[in-house]
């Protein structure tokens, strides 16, 4: 079954599934209210977002610049960089670090492009243990599941879920509360963080100009995988990268009110490299992996390289009525939601994802609550061009715009076609994509500009 085919079946089973929609309706209900409240402490949220649009915009302008500025402030404290093709690549750059140092198991904490270059799966196949620190991502892992949601990755989950997959695992008591339920995850994983041999995490953002990553969390667990082990590595694409430690006074604020309500996250860190002299915290061995993995696609693309603005808050996924509906699984993206629907096709392939740009009402809201102002319904609209120009379209949906096209063009064609053969194409052609729970709509036996010439006709004959 083709991607898109598998899409549209699983989009199918989830907009009806009640019990999902109460789930995901009662989740982003709460995050819906957090973050209404959270935006409400900006002076001026539509200035701050100006701000950030167009500091990121002039990173990608000179991204050529930026990074190796990146690449040499961090070498200079003593990390190592490893710039990655692919995930393929960075793959083997991993399992060469973990191997080199003898390394056994892994403890990971939150990052998004881990899950984008499948990194448990293969380390697991290579017999190296990775196991996930961030509690939504230690339930998916669990459940053998990938993260549904960019920032809540269990959101699909209620507590009742989540109390029986730790009965069925651990034999906790089905009524446990969720801090009850948390108290037994922090128990089953303190012990990993002091044995692990490689700590890996991700990046919210690089500082060029000190050469240093920032990471943002709620629980604590990204600084003890990237304190306790001896060696960190830490993979990171390339757009993450933002031109100096002072910005973060903008974009770490954004990123948390849009991402959770809070004006800051609980835990927020900056590293520069692994420990030195006499400091008695840190990893022995600081890795950054630069991760391109398509971004380079998206960024020869100039009215579309917006799409690499993004600061991953999740807030576009939130406010997507398509999402809401459909859930995070069914897109089979690492990022779903509006922003893997642009950014998945330049990433992945046009061919195989063009679909998803589809998948929208082109309401806008997505667009409206983007912290850094990327117009992500044009951008899907962009999208869907791009995949007519390159043909990438089937030839069914090629031959029916073109007989469409034909007829528009002029009144007399039209016009010319009787309702019942208009009606036959429509069915013919749309009824698939139209979708089996909604009733073809039917053409009117005449056209209102004959219904409008005929009525003209009988008045001037009186």
């Amino acid at each position: 079954m083709k991607v898109s085919e598998e899409f549209l079946v699983k989009a199918d089973e989830k907009a009806f599934d009640l019990g999902h929609r109460k789930t995901i309706n009662f989740n982003i209900g709460r995050y819906n209210t957090a973050v209404e409240r959270g935006l409400s402490k900006f002076e001026n949220l539509e200035n701050s977002k100006k701000k950030a649009h167009v500091i990121k915009w002039r990173v990608m302008e000179n991204l050529d610049k930026y990074l190796p500025e990146f690449e040499s402030n961090f070498q200079r404290r003593g990390g190592k960089v490893i710039w990655a093709t692919d995930a393929q690549e960075a793959q083997k750059e991993i399992l060469n670090i973990i191997n080199k140092s003898g390394g056994k198991t892994v403890i990971k904490s939150k990052s998004m492009t881990t899950e984008e270059i499948h990194l448990n799966e293969f380390l697991g196949e290579h017999g190296i243990e990775s196991l996930e620190s961030d509690l939504g991502e230690y339930i998916v892992q669990l459940l053998g599941q990938h993260p549904y949601h960019i920032v809540t990755p269990a959101m699909h989950l209620s507590k009742e879920d989540i109390a029986k997959l730790f009965h069925e695992k651990f034999g906790t008591p089905l009524d446990y509360t969720p801090e009850q339920l948390t108290h037994k995850a922090r128990e089953l994983l303190r012990e990993k963080y002091l044995s692990a041999d490689i700590g890996i995490s991700g990046g919210n953002f690089l500082i060029a100009d000190t050469g240093s990553i920032a990471l943002t969390e709620n629980e604590g667990n990204a600084r003890l995988c990237t304190t306790f082990p001896k060696i960190h590595i830490a993979i990171v694409g390339i757009e993450k990268v933002i031109p100096s430690m002072a910005d973060l006074d903008l974009f770490w604020p954004l990123l948390a009110s849009h991402g959770t309500g809070q004006n800051l996250t609980v835990y927020n860190t900056i590293l520069s490299g692994p420990k030195r002299g006499d400091e008695t915290d840190g990893p022995e061995e600081m890795y950054v992996i630069l991760l391109d993995n398509g971004r380079t696609n998206l960024l020869a693309q100039k009215e579309q390289r917006q799409g690499l603005y993004c600061i991953r808050c999740g807030a576009c996924l939130n406010a997507c009525p398509v999402y809401k509906n459909i859930g995070g699984h069914t897109y089979n993206t690492t990022y779903s939601g509006p922003i893997g629907s642009i950014i998945t096709p330049h990433l992945k392939g046009m061919k195989e994802f063009k679909h998803l740009s589809y998948a929208s009402s082109l309401c806008g809201k997505c667009s409206e609550v983007c912290p850094v102002k990327i117009d992500i319904h044009k951008m899907l609209l962009l999208n869907r061009r791009d995949a007519a120009r390159q043909h990438e379209n089937t030839k069914t949906e090629e031959i029916g715009w073109k007989i469409w096209k034909i007829g528009m063009l002029k009144r007399k064609r039209m016009d010319g076609f009787s309702g019942k053969i208009k009606n036959f194409f429509l069915k013919f052609m749309f009824k698939k994509i139209w979708g089996k729970y909604r009733n073809m709509p039917e053409v009117a036996p005449k056209s209102f500009a004959k219904l409008w010439e005929e009525r003209n006709k009988d008045t001037k004959n009186l």
